[in-house]
């Protein structure tokens, strides 16, 4: 297979005239050629932090505050998810993910309430899709233990130091919820040394220092965060002690379209556009140990393809700064997941 176009080729997104070359399902060329194509051609997202049975309540509970939202076990959304049937959940997962899909997500990172069970109701989902999710159980050693890893709510809400061992030992992933509501629960979920934090809204000077000692990356989600009322996370200041990468959160509050994502961290901070494209693809696949997020050789081929003479995008000046600020699902041609 060939792709022709404008190429963001590498981890700086250079803008290159010229062909994709896929031999099975691996980037083997990218070669700079002159061509008649105005596609764009980009790495499928990654989308590093879901919570995917919200999709049974889309925006159920506004005005409410986070606590009374989604903190465990008995916020809005716990509360919801105890009601729904199977059933309900796995077919409501499943369009989330199919939406995902269309807009060019390759895989997601998933904190998958329901212990077991909630494990084997997205794998449901998962069945006969494309997308990749990376599954972290929670409330469970075994929901782990059949799992990619454990997502845990934060250290606020229960002591993870025997998970976190356990996760360790089996060899996968640990992230954890921290500095959402204030700054109270980071050194804790520091301490257990975790692959990842999610939010990081309220980090302190102190915790800056720590992050970048350690070289913990981060997930921020700040269309949640603004949802939430928690306020917004110091992104470029993140960004210059770590890695990070973008989480659409919970599907309650949030359509799960990365474009959406970028396009608002683009617009509320002053991080480049190039960097809020890597905080979309290969900063989560790293988090995740994923061999895509980039157009490079022996990259796996998850590629997404815009139409650069859209209505939306002919005439860009900037091809980066457009299909961050700019580009959506409109703007989509092709998706090879």
């Amino acid at each position: 297979m060939q792709l022709e176009g404008t190429v963001l080729r590498g981890r700086e997104f250079e803008p290159v005239e010229g062909r994709v070359v896929v031999e099975d399902g691996t980037i083997t060329a990218i070669e700079e050629t002159d061509t008649d194509s105005t596609d764009i051609i980009i790495p499928a997202f990654v989308n590093a932090h879901t919570h995917l049975g919200d999709s049974i309540a889309k925006e159920a509970g506004g005005g409410l505050s986070l606590d009374e939202l989604v903190a465990p076990p008995d916020g809005l959304k716990h509360r919801l998810l105890r009601a729904a049937s199977t059933e309900e959940k796995v077919a409501a997962m499943a369009r989330s993910l199919r939406m995902m899909e269309h807009g060019g997500t390759a895989a997601c990172i998933e904190f998958r309430e329901g212990g077991v069970e909630g494990v084997d109701i997205i794998r449901q989902a998962l069945d006969g899709r494309d997308i990749d999710a990376v599954v972290l159980g929670r409330e469970t050693a075994d929901a782990m233990e059949i799992a990619d890893g454990f997502g845990a709510s934060g250290a606020r809400d229960a002591e993870f130091g025997a998970l976190r061992t356990a996760t360790e030992a089996a060899g996968k992933l640990f992230g954890i919820h921290a500095g959402e509501r204030d700054a109270l629960d980071i050194n804790p979920a520091l301490d257990l040394d975790p692959d990842f934090l999610v939010h990081m809204v309220h980090p302190e000077p102190l915790h800056l220092e720590r992050v970048e000692d350690s070289e913990i990356p981060i997930v921020v989600c700040p269309r949640s965060n603004l949802v939430t009322g928690v306020g917004v996370p110091p992104i470029r200041e993140l960004s210059e002690r770590t890695t990070v990468a973008l989480g659409t959160d919970n599907v309650m509050l949030n359509s799960p379209s990365m474009f959406r994502e970028m396009e608002f961290t683009a617009k509320l901070t002053d991080v480049p556009a190039a960097e809020v494209l890597r905080m979309a693809t290969i900063n989560g696949a790293d988090i995740a140990g994923l061999n895509y997020g980039l157009v490079e050789e022996g990259r796996d081929a998850k590629l997404l393809v815009l139409d650069g003479d859209s209505d939306n995008l002919a005439g860009v000046q900037d091809v980066v700064r457009a299909v961050v600020r700019r580009a959506g699902l409109a703007d989509v041609t092709d998706v090879y997941l």
